[in-house]
């Protein structure tokens, strides 16, 4: 993060400081008679100032540190959480969360209701403490289609914490997104998308009437497997229109998606397919991903996985050959050639059963098996449709993966609220995915930070046009302010809202919102039909409305919500030892979050042993299970801890390593560096690096034994300027 002090005041700025930057003398000059004229009428010193100068002076052309010299010299002596974006009264009705408070405003808060914008933060209360009220009118602002309607929205039960939503209901929400409704036509286009490599090409597309009559005839296929329904059944492909077909297909036919990224090794692979007790696995023989063509049947084979259906890339010139006993894509479609053309009706679901099993990693080493449920995909398209304003006629980016939670969200928060996915098949992190955010005409481009930095560093989007877009989203990670900012001048200073939530939600806990103003790295609100809490050093809620800093707990109620794990007990896991609140035990999440002075939110990383490591929630123990195998004659133990770097921005790996000789100073760190991020990237995920390596003499430990990995984190964030 840039130093504040080393700007000058907008006033103080001259031509010639202009200029130092890079830029003509002559544009030098236009720009200096610019600034001077809004500081004329604005002062040198305003949100409103900065407004003008993001609005009518700079652009995605000129050099970032033009951008850092006008909003730190604007910002100067402000204080904390400077709001970088505002809301525009008249926008911000056409918004979803607008055009609703503008119709039921009254009706929701009463005499309270002054306009959307002043009465956001009212609404946001209300929707938490009237659960009931505000989960159905989501439901039906998204024309979700029961065939048996839920006896209420909320049944409050002790035995269950999180209690029973929408009981009695039958429903499909794979047949949901494929529905006819007031939200489109048979012929809109449903799916945008692009291979790498053929970035000179036109952008295809796919309408509803191609996606139902696709995932008919893979649920029809699905049928001929023999598979009972409710049966596990693997995807592990990279997310392109083929892979929302297979997702798509298999809920709808009444199966259960095991969810596995494309990166993944063989025993990551086989891991998940064992917990999930998977019976069959969608994947492909290999992928092109940053120029390089690179296997992935061979993979799922590695890793002992059932039945293979195994579609070929774009680059197989001749027919795979198969393990006896797996099918390929072609035969598959095969076997019901007479029958693709007709409906596939779905199968109506009772609202408690599995449709989606991902996985987020605990503290034990074996990754948690986290169930979605039926309501779970309604939860996530709500989050796409009050946090994002998600709606008919966007065009929905968010480059990801079916393996983690944000590859279902992003079909659902798309089809459910009528809006189009844009689908790059390729490597986010080069000018070919730019320049189909371009073609593609994306609205909403969802991130995770480190993506933004390599962008940053690159300049890989220059020249390409992103004025379509309307808002930006991150998660996964914490954000940089400086990334932030130099990516909302990417498309002229749209707002970036950040979300942060969980696996097991389905969805976010916390949010930007854009009825509020936004500040750089920072959320303005609890996501909507959420309450959150800050736990003070007794382990209490904090009150509301106070600054402070601690550990994050949310309201037991949350629609979507895991009520459930596969292989570990879910109480235990999420309520056990934690404190009530109007006798409703709290739920764990695991973050650290600090409320500022100005009613903002910033997240402090992990407070577990669970590290999040470009967006992947890892546990220390799967990391240091690997390290320590590296070199068992020299190594008697090591510890993986994430260290925030200073400015903030995602965490970095280090590795604190016991020598059998105490002190290890016959050892060289940087070769033993490499030789880890060599094993961690085969192992577990090829995007793991290593950042440090540190030579303790001994770990710290409670009185049980114990890793303090808090203790070693606190240690070495002295040394994060150095990572």
């Amino acid at each position: 993060m840039a130093d504040h002090r080393k700007y000058k005041g907008l006033d103080k700025i001259t031509v010639a400081d202009i200029e130092s930057l890079g830029v003509s003398s002559e544009l030098s000059r236009q720009l200096h008679k610019k600034l001077a004229d809004i500081v004329s009428v604005y002062g040198a010193a305003t949100p409103q100032t900065w407004l003008r100068i993001s609005g009518d002076l700079l652009t995605p052309e000129q050099p970032f540190s033009l951008h850092q010299m006008m909003y730190y010299g604007c910002y100067k002596d402000f204080g904390p959480d400077p709001p970088v974006w505002i809301p525009d009264p008249e926008s911000v009705k056409l918004t979803n969360i607008g055009k609703l408070l503008e119709r039921h405003g009254k009706e929701f808060l009463g005499s309270k209701y002054k306009d959307p914008i002043l009465s956001f933060s009212d609404f946001q209360k209300f929707s938490a403490s009237n659960l009931e009220a505000f989960w159905k009118t989501a439901l039906e602002e998204m024309n979700v289609s029961f065939s048996v309607p839920p006896q209420c929205i909320l049944r409050e039960t002790p035995s269950q914490p999180g209690g029973q939503w929408l009981p009695g209901a039958y429903l499909n929400p794979a047949k949901n997104c494929l529905t006819l409704n007031g939200k489109r036509s048979l012929n809109d286009t449903v799916i945008i998308y692009r291979d790498e490599g053929d970035d000179e090409t036109p952008v295809k597309r796919l309408t509803l009437k191609e996606l139902q009559s696709a995932v008919w005839a893979v649920a029809h296929a699905l049928d001929t497997l023999g598979l009972e329904k409710g049966s596990a059944v693997a995807i592990d492909m990279p997310m392109d229109p083929t892979s929302v077909v297979i997702y798509l297909a298999i809920i709808l036919a009444g199966y259960v998606v095991v969810s596995v990224a494309d990166s993944f090794a063989p025993k990551e692979i086989s891991t998940r397919l064992k917990i999930s007790n998977a019976k069959a696995i969608f994947t492909q023989d290999s992928f092109f991903r940053g120029g390089k063509w690179l296997p992935l049947y061979s993979k799922v084979i590695d890793a002992e996985s059932p039945i293979a259906v195994v579609i070929p890339s774009r680059s197989s010139r001749s027919t795979v050959k198969l393990r006896d006993g797996d099918i390929s894509w072609h035969v598959f479609l095969e076997r019901v050639e007479k029958s693709k053309e007709f409906e596939y009706v779905g199968m109506e679901q009772p609202i408690e059963a599995f449709t989606n099993i991902l996985f987020s990693s605990g503290t034990t080493g074996e990754p948690k098996a986290v169930p979605w449920t039926v309501a779970t995909p309604f939860k996530a398209a709500a989050d796409g449709w009050s946090s994002l304003d998600i709606r008919k006629g966007d065009v929905v980016a968010w480059p990801t993966n079916l393996g983690w939670m944000m590859g279902p969200w992003l079909i659902y928060a798309s089809l459910l609220n009528g809006a189009s996915m844009a689908l790059y098949n390729g490597s986010p992190l080069g000018s070919g995915f730019a320049k189909f955010i371009q073609d593609a005409k994306v609205t909403m481009l969802g991130v995770i930070p480190s993506i933004v930095r390599t962008w940053k560093t690159t300049n890989c989007t220059a020249s390409y046009d992103w004025s379509a877009i309307r808002c930006f989203a991150t998660t996964g990670e914490a954000s940089n302010m400086d990334e932030c900012l130099w990516l909302m001048g990417r498309a002229k200073y749209k707002p970036v809202i950040e979300i942060c939530g969980g696996t097991e939600i389905g969805g976010g806990f916390i949010s930007g919102s854009l009825l509020q103003p936004q500040s750089l790295s920072a959320f303005s609100t609890a996501s909507l039909g959420c309450r959150l809490f800050i736990l003070g050093e007794d382990g209490r809620p904090l009150p509301s409305n106070v600054p402070g800093i601690g550990e994050l707990a949310l309201g037991a109620y949350m629609f979507g919500a895991s009520s459930s794990l596969l292989n570990a007990d879910h109480y235990d896991v999420y309520f056990k030892g934690m404190p009530a609140w109007n006798g409703q035990v709290l739920r764990r999440h695991g973050d650290v979050f600090e409320r500022t002075s100005k009613g903002y939110y910033r997240a402090h990383g992990r407070a577990d042993d669970t590290m999040n490591l470009g967006g992947v929630k890892v546990s220390s123990v799967e990391i240091e299970r690997v390290c320590n195998s590296i070199d068992d004659v020299n190594i008697l133990e090591t510890a993986a801890v994430a260290v925030p770097p200073r400015g903030g921005g995602p965490d970095m790996l280090a590795i604190a390593v016991v020598f059998k000789d105490s002190d290890g100073s016959n050892y060289d760190l940087n070769s033993l560096r490499i030789s880890f991020n060599l094993a961690l990237q085969k192992e577990l995920n090829p995007l793991f690096k290593v950042s440090k390596v540190v030579a303790v003499p001994a770990l710290p430990r409670t009185a049980t034994n114990k890793v303090m990995r808090r203790l070693l984190r606190q240690q070495f964030s002295h040394i994060s300027s150095n990572l």
